[in-house]
This record gives C-alpha cells, sequence and structure tokens, in this order.
C-alpha cells in the first residue's frame, strides 16, 4: 500500500470518529435509499460491503433496490428478484423495493414482486425516461395506496421541473411518498407543494451541503430520512452531510433522530406519519471568502472525477492554495481540510499511475471522498 493509500486510511479513520461525537445520543440509523447490483453506468453495488457499512456505522436497515441493470429487460424482473434474495439473506435488515419500468407490464410486475415480499416501489422518471405526465403512472400509484406502500422517485438531477404533475397525482392516490435527492431537481416546486405534507417525506442523499441547507429551510423536519445513496453515496460524508446541515439549520436532537431512522421506521413499520410542523433553517448563508473560494474549485472537480477525468485544469491545487489566506475564525477547520485535500491530491495523483480503467476509477473515488468531506467541513463550519 502507497503511503498515500495509508494516510486515506487514516484520515477516513479521524472522521468516523468525528461522525460518531456528532451523532446524537442513542441515536438509530436507518438508510432510506441504498442500490444492489451493476448500473450500466459501471457503478456497483454490492451485498456484501453493503453489510459491512451498516455494520461499520451503526445502520439497523435500510430501504434497498436495485439499479439500472443491464439485464433490466423485461420489466427489471431479474434485478428485483435478486434484490427480494437479498432481503431475504438480510434477515431483515435490507428493505426490498421493487423497480418499475412503465413500458414493460409495470402493475403486473409490482403485484409480482409486492406478493413475493417487497415493500415499496421504485420509480427512476430520468434513466427509465418518462415524465411525470405520463398515463401509465397512475394505476402505478393506485396499486401503491391500496398495498399501503410507500413510492420512492427519482427526484435528483436530469430531470425538468416535476412538481405539479406529481402532486396530482398524490392528492388523487394518497400513497406515501419518499422524494430522493432532497427534491433538488425541482425543490421550490416540490416544497410548496409537498412541505407540510403529512405522508410525502424527502431522502437527503444529495452531494452538496448547499443544497441541503435551502433544502431544511423549506421542508419540515418530520419529513426528512436520511438516506446514502449507496453505492453512489459512501460513508462517512453521507451521514456528515445530513448531520452537519441538519445542525446548521437548527434542528435539535430530537428533530436529528428522527431524520436519521425514526421517520424511516414509521414508514417501514406502517406507522402514521407524525404531523409536519415548520421548516427550520435560514434564508441567508455566509462563510469566510476563503471558503467561498474552497468550496468553488472543490464543487469544480465533482464533475471531473464523476467522467472520469484527471485534474487537467489543477482546481484540487486551486482549493489547497485558498486554505492558505488567512482566516481566523476557523484555524483547526482549515488545518483539517488542508490534510484531507492533500491525501485527496496525491490519490488522485496515484489513479492516474494506474493501467486497469475499472481501479483508476475506484481510487479516484478513494480521492473524491476525501474532497467531499472536505466540502462539507468548509460549508458547514459555523456549525
Amino acid at each position: 500500500m502507497t503511503a498515500a493509500l495509508e494516510r486515506w486510511h487514516e484520515l477516513i479513520a479521524l472522521w468516523d470518529e468525528e461522525l460518531r461525537r456528532e451523532l446524537p445520543a442513542g441515536a438509530e440509523i436507518f438508510d432510506a435509499h441504498t442500490h444492489l447490483g451493476d448500473d450500466i453506468d459501471g457503478m456497483r453495488g454490492r451485498y456484501e460491503e453493503l453489510e459491512q457499512l451498516m455494520d461499520a456505522y451503526g445502520i439497523s436497515r435500510c430501504f434497498t433496490f436495485c439499479l439500472d441493470e443491464p439485464d433490466r429487460v423485461p420489466g427489471f424482473r431479474a434485478g428485483n428478484d435478486r434484490t427480494l434474495a437479498y432481503a431475504e439473506r438480510s434477515g431483515g435488515r435490507m428493505i426490498p423495493f421493487v423497480r418499475l419500468d412503465l413500458t414493460e407490464r409495470p402493475v403486473d410486475e409490482a403485484i409480482r414482486c409486492l406478493d413475493r415480499g417487497a415493500r415499496g416501489i421504485k420509480l427512476h422518471p430520468r434513466a427509465q425516461k418518462f415524465t411525470l405526465q405520463d398515463e401509465r403512472l397512475a394505476p402505478i400509484f393506485e396499486l401503491a395506496a391500496e398495498r399501503r406502500v410507500p413510492i420512492l422517485i427519482h427526484g435528483g438531477r436530469g430531470l425538468p421541473p416535476i412538481a405539479d404533475h406529481l402532486h396530482a397525482l398524490v392528492d388523487r392516490y394518497p400513497a406515501q411518498l419518499i422524494i430522493a435527492h432532497a427534491g433538488i431537481a425541482d425543490l421550490a416546486g416540490l416544497a410548496g407543494h409537498f412541505s407540510g405534507y403529512a405522508g410525502v417525506f424527502f431522502d437527503t442523499s444529495t452531494w452538496s451541503a448547499v443544497d441541503l441547507l435551502s433544502f431544511f429551510r423549506l421542508v419540515p423536519p418530520e419529513q426528512v430520512v436520511y438516506a446514502s445513496d449507496y453505492p453512489y453515496g459512501q460513508q462517512p460524508s453521507s451521514l456528515l452531510i445530513a448531520v452537519r446541515t441538519a445542525r446548521a439549520s437548527g434542528l435539535d436532537d430530537d428533530d436529528v433522530r428522527n431524520m436519521l431512522a425514526l421517520n424511516a421506521n414509521r414508514i417501514a413499520n406502517g406507522e402514521a406519519p407524525l404531523e409536519p410542523t415548520r421548516p427550520k433553517g435560514s434564508d441567508l448563508f455566509t462563510q469566510p471568502l476563503a471558503y467561498a473560494r474552497i468550496h468553488q474549485y472543490l464543487s469544480m472537480t465533482t464533475p471531473l472525477i464523476w467522467t472520469r477525468q484527471p485534474d487537467t485544469l489543477g482546481v484540487l491545487g486551486l482549493a489547497l492554495n485558498a486554505c492558505n489566506e488567512p482566516n481566523g475564525s476557523h484555524p483547526e477547520a482549515t488545518e483539517r481540510i488542508r490534510d484531507l485535500l492533500s491525501c485527496a491530491q496525491d490519490v488522485w495523483l496515484e489513479a492516474g499511475k494506474l493501467e486497469d480503467e475499472t481501479e483508476r476509477y475506484r481510487t479516484t473515488r478513494l480521492a473524491f471522498r476525501l474532497i467531499h468531506i472536505a466540502d462539507i467541513v468548509t460549508v458547514t463550519a459555523n456549525v
């Protein structure tokens, strides 16, 4: 193992400890958004790795479903069968959702899997290329309302505004709904329709701490469920971003406990949701200018890593240089950011030397995990 990777493990261990200090005492953790399988984009979610992550971070249960699988035809049947098998293997820790393709008898596939033990439905309008105006959605929402199972729907990147048509479906067929990725695709519209709407939830699985700060000011804590989006989201950054932005938005220990597990437990157990109160958080966000620069440059690294490109622009170096600016209010945090970015830069350089594409991408993602933690600290330093 290279010195850079040894340092990577040391830093992850340090931030694991930091995470434990920041969790409320006695908090249970329920991950409301995980995947198992192989995606056509090359991402892989493995049962053994997810189980190990759950054990390592004290995650009691999770909702899980397949990815956009190479063998998704016909109608995700093979992937759904694997999800059901994983759920059985987990002894109840992994709660299966059926993933649907509207072009291939989706209601029949939903019924087949619900009858075999699936506990929810996953819809992905971007990946499966449908809009929320699609008439084939109505019988799916009707079935979910009849069977009293939740629908988890993609609400992240790559979508047009979806709020109006999604609200019409939920208003007509009042199934429980989980809007993934904090609804960032149409946050103002979704919050406008669903903030205060008991039985509609938003999960926290997004990479941007700024998005989550904006989200918390619009959505009551009773409607928020923690989620990682494994294997895309990783630990400890997934939990850190949820807890730190929640704290920065004024959520108290009880609110954070509800977000981390209790709201999702109510969904999984078929219990009535808590009555929503009011959103917390501020319309204003302030940070030292040096941190604004660091955040800007780290945001520029994200698409490079996601599209598997080297840092030819040198943006990570710019972020590191910005750590040298005077910042008397957060000297300790700045040093921690510097340590994370210095190691990330070394790991990213190591990745560029690897000939195997799979191993190169895996190592690059290790660098991104450090970059993500650094960015979370940069945005939430005032917590």
